[in-house]
């Protein structure tokens, strides 16, 4: 795979998560009422509306610090760089790197989009198990973190291509 051609893909992976992000928050809060829900899997899943003006996963959303958007927007504009940067001075073929850091860019841009335009993220993604509860969140949420556990997957499992001196295989 060229340079091009892989940078290329990885664009396309974050487009396709904007996009998908986008589409599945208008239709979330289209069709659920704020802070209602539609029940999918009883005793485990269901989509629930709310707004977070918070970080992902509802971190500081309870904080009432005048500047908090300001940082996030901030913060994701600083993220959507150094990620733009890596992704381009990707010289190895790091497939694995490459998806990660794209899914990772998907969803900064997707959740940017959100607090730029309304100054709080659609989110309506909820699991929970009796009355314990994961924090609700979005496709730009889950492409985050998946993005981040492909690239501690790639550090922690990738083989050196590299070997030092002296050392036979």
């Amino acid at each position: 795979m060229t340079k091009n051609f892989a940078r290329a893909l990885y664009l396309l992976i974050a487009l396709i998560v904007v996009v998908l992000d986008r589409w599945t928050k208008h239709l979330a809060a289209r069709r659920i009422p704020l802070y209602q829900h539609i029940q999918i899997i009883p005793g485990f899943f269901r989509l629930t509306h709310t707004e977070n003006t918070g970080a992902a996963f509802s971190m500081f959303a309870d904080s009432p610090a005048p500047w908090k958007t300001d940082m996030l927007i901030a913060f994701s504009g600083l993220a959507l760089v150094v990620v733009s940067v890596l992704l381009w001075k990707n010289n190895r073929a790091q497939v694995i790197t490459g998806v990660g850091l794209s899914l990772i860019m998907g969803g900064a841009l997707g959740n940017l989009w959100d607090r730029l335009a309304r100054g709080r993220v659609v989110d309506f993604l909820l699991f929970y198990v009796k009355r314990y509860q994961w924090p609700v969140f979005n496709l730009a949420d889950s492409a985050i973190v998946v993005g981040a556990g492909l690239l501690v997957i790639e550090i922690l499992f990738a083989k050196s291509h590299a070997r030092p001196e002296g050392v036979d295989p």
